[in-house]
């Protein structure tokens, strides 16, 4: 079984990378496959909604990084999408990634269903549920199954290295990182 990780954060070694590995670390000791796919900062277009895809399926027309991620995605049992809360929101790296993965999943039938999808995010003060729960959107509207975890998937985190300092932040990245193993070995027994 594999866990897909996508870091958002143009920060590649900030507060959502941190957050992410925990998560990776706690699916890796439990013999699980994982992969961490830095896509923030990385040149990126946005979603034409020309729906070529559903013409030719799985296959954006615009070449780009985003088609290599999306095989990956296809290739996961487990996807988490990691983005810092910039201006209350989620950055545009996963933006793209959710609009243009998500209409060639549908494309394709919903590639995506029934795998387990969970987000996290790094938030200084405000605005972190409103990122969360965007990317949440993407989990539900493709058919996947979100775990919980201790509460929302968040660390109070600024400058690089406070995820660490939140201790609640970490225990609630390795309680997400053990009910995504428990998930998945449930489905996959």
């Amino acid at each position: 079984m594999k866990v897909l990780a996508v870091n958002g954060s143009p920060r590649k070694n900030g507060n959502t990378a941190d957050m992410l590995k925990a998560v990776l670390d706690v699916c890796e000791k439990a013999g699980l496959e994982t992969e961490l796919y830095q896509a923030g900062g990385l040149p990126l277009r946005a979603c034409l909604a020309c729906e070529k895809c559903f013409s030719n399926p799985g296959k954006c027309v615009t070449q780009d990084w985003i088609q290599e991620l999306y095989g990956k995605m296809k290739a996961a049992d487990a996807l988490i999408l990691g983005s810092p809360t910039y201006y209350g929101d989620l950055t545009p790296e996963i933006k793209a990634v959710m609009d243009r993965c998500g209409y060639l999943s549908l494309s394709e039938g919903g590639v995506m269903k029934r795998k387990v999808g969970a987000a996290v995010t790094a938030v200084r003060r405000a605005g972190g549920l409103h990122t969360l729960d965007s990317m949440q959107h993407f989990f539900l509207i493709q058919g996947m199954i979100v775990p919980g975890s201790t509460y929302w998937n968040m660390s109070l985190s600024l400058e690089p290295g406070d995820f660490a300092k939140d201790e609640e932040g970490v225990g609630t990245m390795l309680n997400l990182g053990d009910n995504i193993v428990w998930l998945l070995q449930k489905i996959n027994s």
